[in-house]
């Protein structure tokens, strides 16, 4: 018997970081899992880290400036792509590896940061 809370198509945005820090993410090894595949050995790419891009607004037509500011090399941003937001929702996230986690959250918040949230 399986029971579930939550399914959703998607690593939660906590364990998005998954999809930069190693090559099987939150979403395949949930998926191999549920398959009875076997797992294997799941290589690290590195010490990682994600922050949150949580605007705080009113729109029925969300949009982003400046992502092209926030990727490079070892960052990328995940958008949720949800069309409205009614106060605080969280929208995305950036995820960024680093030499170290003190790093990466550095990155991963300046990344998320540069990111502009219009409606």
């Amino acid at each position: 018997e399986v029971i579930f809370s939550e399914v959703s198509p998607r690593p939660h945005d906590t364990g998005m970081v998954t999809l930069i820090s190693q090559d099987l993410s939150e979403f395949a090894l949930h998926v191999r899992a549920f398959l009875g595949m076997p797992i294997g050995a799941i290589r690290q790419y590195g010490p990682a880290a994600s922050a949150v891009i949580l605007p705080q607004l009113t729109s029925q037509n969300v949009t982003f400036d400046n992502v092209h500011a926030a990727v490079g090399a070892g960052v990328q941003v995940r958008l949720f792509g949800k069309p409205e937001i009614d106060g605080s929702r969280r929208l995305g996230v950036a995820l960024a590896t680093g030499e170290n986690v003190e790093e990466a959250v550095i990155r991963a918040k300046k990344a998320a940061s540069r990111v502009t949230v219009k409606g």
